[in-house]
């Protein structure tokens, strides 16, 4: 063995190797001490730290005007207008649709449309959903009577779903408050970063580079994915709070879902334009459906110009980062699942691609 070669500092005696034992203790006990009060916030720190690196371009475009201080003020002072206006936006238009359906039955004004006549044709629901309805438009009373206990567990759950919606919101707006301090230091936050980095991979140059791929990961996977659904979302949302759709919160909201998961939002919008046709005039409805087509077709402008090149993400790992997102997070895993999850899908790909690459090179200088 080369005597040159530096060996580990090993403890020489009992003394020294209780004295280690007690050091790794000691730090295990802090590490899981800080875990445990910071797991609360764990999810909104996650998303955070999403929003700083998406944001931090817009910060630096600010410095030369506002400062640093200046520049993260009005970014997290803005991003909490934004999503206050949001929330008053859709509680506002969700409250006045119950209160409008809640005063129509308490007045005995409540209209409800015939059932269509080819509604019984479908098989097993078909015949008992067009009595339901046929009842409904009859006699609006006595179906509430019929089918009012029925409904208790479903209004119970939307109840509690609103619940958790009001707590998303708030989620959001504390994190874009934590975002704009984190935007604030980020020069700091980046330094320790790519520091954390290169003692974990060993190398100056791994470490610079992982930490490199991973802000632009997450940035275009963010920007391309989230970015674009909450624009498409918005502008179809426009459409529908303009044309006094009922409950048009909730539709911008649903479109919102469908956007990030990556369904044509033409699912939703064309049984919409359909009633818009049917319980308006022809020119307003036509107006309402090219911007709605437009807007349900504009994720294919968009995404080529917000989607970072090379991180093209295949529809099941955005599906998957949403659906376990939401049923481990709630309204913010929405939006935290696919980001985390599409990013560890295009690190993973990039190593193993870089992995190949660097096989294959051994093997040509070997030959």
């Amino acid at each position: 063995m080369d005597n040159d070669t530096p060996q580990p500092d090993l403890p020489s005696s009992p003394a020294g190797l209780f004295d280690s034992i007690l050091q790794i203790g000691l730090i295990a006990a802090l590490v899981y001490a800080c875990g445990r009060i910071l797991s609360p916030l764990s999810e909104i720190l996650l998303w955070s730290a999403i929003l700083a690196v998406m944001l931090y371009p817009l910060h630096r475009r600010l410095l030369v005007r506002a400062g640093e201080r200046g520049s993260a003020l009005l970014i997290g002072l803005v991003g909490i207008a934004v999503m206050l206006s949001a929330t008053i936006l859709v509680v506002t238009s969700l409250g006045s649709s119950v209160f409008a359906v809640l005063s129509d039955l308490r007045d005995q004004t409540l209209t409800v449309p015939p059932p269509p006549p080819r509604l019984a044709d479908l098989p097993l629901i078909g015949r008992p959903l067009t009595e339901a309805w046929a009842l409904a438009a009859t006699n609006a009373p006595a179906a509430l009577a019929r089918y009012g206990p029925m409904l208790k567990r479903p209004a119970a759950w939307l109840l509690s779903a609103a619940r958790r919606l009001a707590a998303g919101e708030l989620s959001f707006v504390l994190s874009f408050a934590i975002a704009a301090i984190l935007v604030g230091y980020g020069k700091g936050a980046a330094g320790f970063t790519r520091q954390l980095l290169v003692r974990a991979t060993g190398s100056t140059v791994r470490g610079a580079e992982l930490a490199g791929l991973a802000v632009d990961t997450i940035r275009g996977v963010a920007v391309g994915i989230v970015g674009v659904a909450v624009i498409q979302s918005l502008l179809l949302g426009a459409g529908f709070f303009v044309i006094r759709l009922p409950a048009a919160g909730l539709w911008t909201l649903v479109s919102l879902l469908l956007c990030i998961v990556q369904v044509p939002a033409v699912i939703l919008t064309i049984p919409v334009i359909g009633y818009v046709f049917a319980t308006h005039e022809t020119l307003p409805a036509l107006a309402f459906a090219v911007w709605t087509l437009g807007a349900g077709l504009s994720d294919n402008i968009l995404k080529p110009l917000l989607l970072g090149r090379g991180l093209d993400v295949p529809m099941p790992v955005v599906l998957a980062g949403v659906v376990g997102g939401v049923m481990a997070n709630g309204l913010l895993g929405l939006f935290i699942g696919p980001v985390v999850l599409a990013t560890g899908y295009v690190l993973m790909v990039r190593w193993v691609r870089r992995r190949t690459s660097e096989d294959a090179q051994a093997i040509v200088s070997d030959e």
